[in-house]
């Protein structure tokens, strides 16, 4: 079975075509494409809804068209067209939405709408050292950061989540901070390996709050804090600040994730999401579970951003485990907000 992904939640237009094993396994992805907005989006400091959706509209077709040709697939091959169905920018969404449920329509194929956090929580398993269930998941991408206890494909038990701002928002606002320009936590990132992360006593929220959740917001207002106490004298200390503030934010992730695995008892654990990609919570994490004997794994880096991969990937393991079917109705919504730990059968695959 051949399953066409198309991603286009926020900033990042992505397409794919995974295969299902006729042996059962891993779905494995023959292709994917990607088109970021980075560099649209730099001149206003951020994401611009209606200019995010424009430029899904100009994208996804071409990018279908690379993906098949790589693939040596073509269209009407293709079995089954998944797409993100939220959550994220409505508008960006819908235009996902609408063009899967044409092709599908046109081509007389189901369509299957795909929970957007879902994707990145099953992105691992298309990496060469994919994980088994049952594990923990840290999912960090953007607005969300959560631990997931994971049993099985569509069997998610939250365990803790963010109360006000997430990890990737704490990165991209200290960045902003700090005068570092959009994308600001990639850029943080850079910066702060040229400073020394105990430069400054930055606080680590919730860190022994008796509970699996976090909280960034503080930080934020900490690193605003300690940026006017330096006053003229930031741009000498501006690495240093970055990468107390990094220390401080990958502090608290790997520590509520090792929280996370003493409180379940298990021994895996999986990271996904734009933050995933960042070296310095890999090397405090590895290292961490390296001395615990837990088996930690990510994304390849190239499918930590949003891609259509992890969507088409999402949709042939929910069909494959027989906990979504895939629908010929041909009229859709979509989902801006969408907790993950709401996600069952009848919301994958409800499409009217």
């Amino acid at each position: 079975m051949l399953v066409l992904g198309i991603e286009s939640s926020c900033d990042e237009t992505g397409v794919a075509l995974v295969e299902t094993r006729a042996e059962g396994g891993v779905p494995r992805l023959l292709a994917h494409a990607l088109h970021s907005q980075i560099e649209m989006h730099q001149a206003y400091g951020g994401v611009v809804p209606e200019l995010a959706s424009r430029d899904h509209i100009r994208r996804v077709l071409p990018l279908a068209e690379t993906v098949l040709a790589e693939a040596g697939r073509t269209l009407a091959q293709t079995d089954v067209v998944a797409f993100t169905r939220g959550p994220g920018l409505a508008g960006a969404l819908l235009v996902g939405a609408g063009v899967a449920c044409a092709l599908g329509a046109s081509l007389g194929r189901p369509v299957l709408g795909v929970h957007h956090l879902e994707g990145h929580l099953l992105s691992p398993f298309l990496s060469a050292d994919p994980p088994e269930f049952p594990f923990v998941a840290l999912l960090v991408s953007g607005g969300h950061t959560q631990l997931m206890r994971v049993d099985g494909v569509g069997r998610y038990t939250l365990l803790g989540e963010t109360i006000d701002d997430a990890a990737g928002e704490a990165f991209d606002k200290s960045a902003k901070l700090l005068g570092l320009g959009y994308p600001g936590g990639p850029a943080l990132a850079r910066l702060a390996e040229e400073g020394d992360p105990q430069a400054f006593a930055l606080p680590r929220p919730l860190q022994h709050s008796g509970n699996l959740d976090f909280s960034f917001a503080g930080l934020k207002t900490a690193v605003l804090t300690q940026a006017k106490k330096l006053g003229d004298g930031l741009d000498a200390r501006k690495a240093d600040l970055a990468a107390s503030t990094q220390a401080a934010i990958v502090e608290v992730l790997v520590k509520k994730s090792l929280a996370a695995l003493k409180e379940t008892g298990l021994r895996r654990i999986v990271v996904a999401g734009g933050v995933g990609a960042n070296r310095s919570l890999r090397a405090s994490l590895d290292a961490a579970c390296a001395r615990r004997g837990v088996r930690v794994h990510y994304p390849e880096l190239h499918l930590c951003t949003d891609n259509g991969a992890m969507i088409a990937l999402a949709a042939a393991m929910r069909l494959d485990a027989g906990i979504a079917t895939a629908d010929r109705r041909y009229s859709f919504d979509v989902r801006p907000r969408w907790p993950l730990d709401a996600l069952d059968a009848l919301d994958a695959l409800d499409v009217t």
